[in-house]
């Protein structure tokens, strides 16, 4: 079957991680970019995914990054013109950015990680173990002309992103503001102000089911378990948008940065929320902390960034599938220390979908979803070794690197400042169902029959209002 070459890349490329998004980017690396397996090389500990680099005939390197060992473990593997396609845990994506750029390496990753025992380190202060102090780690190192290096470009943060600039477009189309697509960061913020939008939920619901059901003292996740783990065990972070008025309790500011987010003194994995998605209608959903609920609330504001004049509130609303959320509610109960088993449902997968989108609310239609409901029949259909939720990822990170291949100059960039459309195109026909829907649904729809609820009637898009006490 003939696959369209998105580009031709003469350069090394190595893959650090081959867990489940690395399994299933392999084969879209190799559909999609002229590139022969001798050029690609695998660092990833133990023989995780061995069968699979084999079947493509892609070499493995046994080793764990660490920062007394990545320069060594690299240096023989990577040149100037070479990329670094960084899909690990517990590896400093700083690190590796800084690494990248004197070397002339190319680079991306799906979220900015840090080296082991930060996102449970309980000696250190909550600020420095969220996504906000990470990328304002990742985003000091933009250069003029340095080595392209997109940070957080997977599902999301990533493909999300995207999905809110054409959300913004349909949304304007709909209600007839007539507006060229804007060019310009400021011109996507001035869009979002002009259409009323005030809330943006990443709103996901994954209902994937295995053939065995999650025992007591087994982790199931249908991604990374780890991955999933570190980032609920984070502080929860949300962008903070100029319409609220009842600051959390538990909140609290960053004393430096771009200002575009607050975080919360409890871990997003016990933090719920009220979100809407085609998939299920309303639902609570866990409040985890993402690079995107920064990184769009940034990229929207207007104005001083200490007193803007317009920012949305944005933050994901994740709730993962049946097995995850028991695993979430044992993990709590163990105080937040991981079960001694661990388990990624992909191949046992039974039935189910994975609807991903982003939610925008406060508009004169009220609130649109846009996004992709991708089913795991239709996932095992378009591309081998991938579930319904690691290929809306892979196929975000194929479009990813094949950017920075075509633009390799660019330095750090964020999902935000790529060309929503091209990419989009690259990766709809791999994304099942991508389409839009209004709804009416609002956080104080049904609300207060049974008990006496402490809302905001005046206000629904208060974050006061999503916020599941």
């Amino acid at each position: 079957m003939a696959f369209e070459r998105l580009h031709r890349f003469a350069g090394r490329l190595v893959m650090v991680g081959f867990g489940s998004i690395g399994q299933g980017v392999l084969p879209l690396l190799l559909r999609h970019i002229e590139i022969a397996p001798a050029q690609i090389t695998i660092v990833t500990p133990g023989d995780d995914g061995h069968e699979i680099a084999r079947e493509y005939g892609v070499a493995m390197v046994d080793a764990a990054l660490t920062p007394a060992n990545y320069d060594a473990v690299l240096s023989p593997l990577l040149g100037a013109g070479d990329f670094l396609l960084n899909l690990s845990v517990d590896v400093s994506s700083a690190a590796l950015i800084a690494w990248c750029q004197p070397r002339g390496v190319l680079y991306l990753d799906t979220v900015s990680e840090p080296w082991a025992g930060t996102y449970d380190g309980g000696d250190l202060p909550a600020e420095q173990r969220t996504n906000y102090a990470m990328r304002e780690e990742s985003l000091a190192l933009r250069r003029a002309g340095a080595p392209t290096a997109v940070i957080t470009h997977g599902a999301n943060p990533g493909l999300v992103s995207h999905f809110v600039k054409q959300a913004l477009l349909d949304i304007a189309r709909d209600t007839g503001v007539h507006t060229p697509t804007p060019r310009s960061r400021e011109g996507w913020a001035r869009l979002a102000q002009q259409l009323g939008v005030r809330v943006i939920h990443v709103a996901e619901r994954d209902t994937q089911v295995g053939t065995r059901p999650k025992a007591v003292g087994e982790f199931v996740n249908t991604w990374s378990v780890d991955g999933f783990v570190g980032e609920g065990l984070q502080p929860a972070e949300l962008g903070w948008g100029t319409h609220e008025r009842h600051f959390p309790s538990d909140g609290e500011r960053h004393a430096s940065g771009s200002q575009a987010a607050i975080y919360l003194k409890r871990p997003g994995a016990s933090t719920r929320v009220r979100s809407w998605t085609p998939a299920a209608g309303p639902q609570h959903a866990f409040l985890i902390t993402h690079a995107e609920a920064i990184s769009i609330a940034d990229y929207l504001t207007l104005g001083d960034p200490a007193r803007p004049a317009y920012r949305p509130t944005v933050h994901y609303a994740y709730h993962p599938c049946d097995d995850a959320v028991l695993s979430i509610h044992e993990l709590a109960g163990r105080n937040w220390r991981v079960q001694p088993r661990k388990r990624i449902l992909k191949d046992d997968i039974a039935a189910g979908a994975d609807v991903l989108g982003v939610l925008l609310m406060g508009h004169a239609r009220g609130a649109y979803w846009y996004g992709s409901r991708l089913s795991i029949e239709q996932a095992r259909a378009a591309c081998p070794h991938n579930s319904a939720t690691s290929l809306q990822v892979t196929v975000a990170v194929l479009a990813g690197v094949v950017w920075a291949m075509q633009h390799p100059d660019r330095g750090v960039v964020e999902p935000d400042e790529l060309p929503h459309d091209e990419i989009l195109a690259w990766c709809r026909p791999y994304l099942g169902e991508v389409f839009g829907v209004y709804t009416d649904w609002t956080p104080l729809a049904d609300r207060g029959w049974l008990f006496d609820e402490d809302v905001d009637r005046d206000d629904p898009w208060q974050f006061k209002n999503f916020r599941v006490a």
